[in-house]
């Protein structure tokens, strides 16, 4: 075996992992005193939050005014938008339900964590259903959308800025080269910041794991196995799914013979963007149109993540219970899909996205901000399978779009 690519393409996330194992041991074997380099988890924290915000902006307005541009317009867009809402609220459903019976937290005794917690505040808790949403998706001031508090109106915003600029005649191109360009500047930064984290954030999880006992330790044991069945069920059962009702029962082993390679890839590199070319020359193989692969598949790398959505709403659920913060019902259910819907989205639109999903979960249910690095471990410690799902369902979605999709 070669290692000089597998450290490449997973070095940093085993430096990581092995920087929150030894802040792990450390946070057990000092208790307490291990608040002593909590400034360092701070500084770092601090660090990423500065450069949240800009980055949020440039890089949904340069995703959006890229694909105002890119061609997909009418009845394709529109297909392939349809497509992967369905598809994302399948996943975010099952994750739902799957977390309802099993939730990682599960007999923790919680007593303990609460009283080294800040309480939460759920923006959902109080006013009537028109103020919430209204509060939740806008603020009444501009400089108030300079805060990381307000992730989701700084993120319709964006939106807009993006498709007014991608939708005009005269400034579309330097628009978009200067989004492109101030996302990738942005991005260079986030990078040199993200070169700390084994060292800070193995810092902030040995206060963590000093404050709040093996627990919390546990905790995240089951929530990688259970995220791990879930897996499962998205990969081999609801693309299953999804293939019977785009190329019917005789597609299946094709399917599954041609995604070999492509999913092969995405575990070997842990990127979505790497297994671009595979999966549209998988994707054109089983009889989707090049129009339609070629615009589709980049497009869901961006904005379409299935397993990035099953695991935003299992950082809800685990933020939620560690905080004592009750869910349940309908309301719960519809905020819970929309909020992990848009980690998956927000995640694939940002480049080097640090805590972007953990933080904007922070900032819709009302969580402290600090709060983002702890759901963070189990993002790093699922990042191979959650990646696999996602590459393996932007084909799917390639095929369900082509299923959908009228020849001209």
């Amino acid at each position: 075996m070669h290692l000089t690519p597998f450290l490449k393409n997973y070095g940093a996330t085993l430096l990581l992992l092995l920087g929150i194992v030894l802040g792990a041991v450390a946070g057990l074997l000092f208790g307490e005193d291990a608040a002593v380099v909590k400034p360092l988890g701070d500084l770092f924290l601090n660090l990423i939050f500065v450069l949240i915000v800009p980055l949020v902006f440039f890089s949904v307005a340069s995703a959006i005014c890229n694909m105002r541009r890119g061609g997909l317009v009418g009845r394709l867009l529109g297909t392939t938008l349809g497509v992967f809402l369905v598809t994302s609220i399948i996943a975010a459903t099952v994750s739902y339900l799957a977390l309802l019976v099993w939730n990682p937290l599960d007999g923790a005794d919680r007593t303990q964590i609460l009283s080294h917690l800040p309480p939460a505040d759920p923006g959902a808790a109080s006013g009537s259903l028109a103020a919430t949403l209204v509060g939740t998706f806008t603020v009444s001031d501009f400089p108030m959308l300079l805060s990381k508090s307000h992730l989701l109106p700084l993120i319709l915003i964006a939106a807009l800025a993006g498709f007014a600029a991608g939708s005009s005649r005269s400034y579309a191109e330097p628009v978009a080269r200067a989004l492109g360009n101030v996302t990738a500047w942005i991005a260079d930064m986030l990078r040199i910041i993200m070169k700390l984290a084994p060292v800070c954030l193995g810092c902030f999880f040995a206060y963590t794991v000093g404050m709040l006992g093996g627990q919390l330790l546990e905790g995240y044991f089951r929530a990688f196995i259970i995220f791990l069945g879930l897996t499962v069920v998205l990969y081999f059962g609801l693309h299953t799914l999804y293939v019977w009702i785009a190329l019917g029962r005789k597609g299946i082993l094709p399917f599954w013979k041609a995604i070999l390679v492509p999913s092969l890839t995405a575990m070997g590199t842990c990127s979505s963007a790497a297994c671009i070319p595979q999966n549209i020359e998988a994707a054109k193989s089983l009889g989707v149109r090049p129009v339609i692969a070629d615009a589709v598949i980049p497009l869901g790398v961006n904005i379409h993540k299935d397993g990035s959505v099953q695991l935003g709403v299992m950082k809800i659920v685990f933020l939620m219970t560690l905080l004592g913060v009750g869910y349940g019902g309908f309301g719960s259910y519809l905020s819970f899909v929309g909020v992990a819907i848009l980690v998956g989205a927000v995640m694939g639109a940002i480049p080097t996205g640090g805590m972007t999903g953990e933080l904007l979960v922070c900032s819709v249910f009302g969580f402290e901000p600090g709060m983002a690095a702890v759901v963070m471990v189990i993002s790093t410690m699922v990042d191979i399978p959650a990646t696999l799902t996602n590459s393996t369902g932007n084909v799917v979605s390639a095929l369900l779009v082509e299923r959908f999709t009228p020849k001209q």
